[in-house]
């Protein structure tokens, strides 16, 4: 499956943006998917994830409340819409997908950049 993320590039403090991830090759009824971001010299971190069939819904500590992940079946895209953006969030964003009943995400895509202006 490839993974081919959209829609970073420029935000404002306390703006919006909102990230896709258009799943090719394959549906992913029994998979998870999920988005992770890196900001230079740091380690990748977890953002969110959204169980594809059931919709169960998970957030990292520092975005609950501000992010929503979702998705839409029909086109096979994941959504990570970001709210209340901060300058610390700045990083390049990734989409993520693993199989249910995996741990490690196996499919990885190339990443988007996201940097919010101060």
């Amino acid at each position: 499956v490839q993974l081919v993320e959209s829609g970073g590039g420029l935000g404002q403090t306390g703006g919006s943006l909102r990230l896709s991830c258009a799943a090719i090759g394959r549906t992913l009824s029994s998979w998870v998917m999920g988005w992770f971001r890196q900001a230079p010299g740091k380690e990748r971190e977890f953002v969110a994830a959204i169980r594809w069939t059931g919709g169960s819904t998970y957030y990292g500590d520092s975005v609950k409340g501000r992010f929503t992940i979702s998705t839409d079946n029909a086109k096979n895209t994941v959504y990570l819409q970001m709210n209340s953006l901060k300058p610390e969030e700045t990083a390049i964003y990734y989409c993520a997908a693993r199989h249910s009943t995996l741990v490690d995400y196996d499919y990885w895509g190339q990443g988007t950049q996201v940097t919010v202006s101060s």
